[in-house]
C-alpha cells in the first residue's frame, strides 16, 4: 500500500461526522458522506452503516462526482 492509500485507509471512520443530502427523505435510503483528511471522502449506505464504506482520494471523489453529474455512472 502506498502512502496516500495508507493515509486514506488508516483514518478511523468511527470518529467522523456523516452527513446526507438535505433533499433526502425520511426513508433512510440514501448515501452518507464524511470528509477525511487531505480532501478525501468516505461514502456509505445509510440503510447499512455497518457495511465497509467506500473511500475516495480527493481526485478520485472529484472524478466520481463528475461521472455521476455527467451521467456516465
Amino acid at each position: 500500500m502506498n502512502a496516500p492509500e495508507a493515509e486514506l485507509f488508516g483514518h478511523d471512520l468511527s470518529i467522523v461526522s456523516w452527513r446526507r443530502s438535505s433533499a433526502s427523505g425520511a426513508e433512510n435510503n440514501c448515501v452518507e458522506v464524511a470528509n477525511l483528511p487531505g480532501g478525501a471522502t468516505a461514502v456509505r449506505d445509510s440503510k447499512d452503516p455497518a457495511r465497509t464504506p467506500l473511500r475516495f482520494t480527493a481526485s478520485g471523489w472529484a472524478a466520481f462526482r463528475a461521472g455521476v453529474i455527467d451521467g456516465d455512472l
